[in-house]
């Protein structure tokens, strides 16, 4: 019995341990929808990375600011950026952006990226955009769990 008991308390740790999302992902981006005219930033694909430490989740994505959050149980991601509107490469326009979603045991990340743009001169909202992020972890770096 105690056998049985110490190979499922194993296996248990085991799968908690992938439940970890730190690492970098190739990932694609869908644009799900927008209220802009035109839509302020085109995606394809890149590079998104999550780095995790006791109290916090870092998420970077190549053209876009920092976002920050606190580490979730079961691979759950919940990030956005720290200092609120932060300047965009659009001329005029600020940004907020925010990303939750999950990855799971396998290593496949599904997320949504919103980004809410702010005119820079005035403060005022100008529009959201919206994507779904999904990619597969790669291989591991020692640079992003410390």
């Amino acid at each position: 019995m105690r056998t049985l008991f110490a190979l499922v308390l194993v296996a248990g740790l085991g799968s908690a341990a992938w439940a970890d999302p730190a690492g970098a992902y190739d990932v694609k981006f869908e644009e799900m929808g927008h209220n802009c005219s035109p839509p302020p930033v085109a995606l394809g694909r890149g590079k998104l990375t999550i780095a995790t430490r006791k109290n916090s989740l870092v998420v970077n994505i190549d053209t876009i600011p920092e976002m920050a959050g606190v580490p979730e149980k079961g691979g759950k991601v919940n990030a956005k950026t720290v200092k609120g509107a932060v300047p965009t490469t659009v001329g005029g326009l600020d940004a907020k952006y925010s990303i939750a979603g999950k990855v799971d045991d396998g290593g496949m990340l599904q997320l949504v990226l919103v980004a809410e743009y702010i005119k820079h001169d005035d403060k005022k909202p100008y529009c959201t955009q919206s994507w779904n992020v999904t990619g597969l972890r790669g291989a591991p770096d020692k640079a992003e769990k410390k």
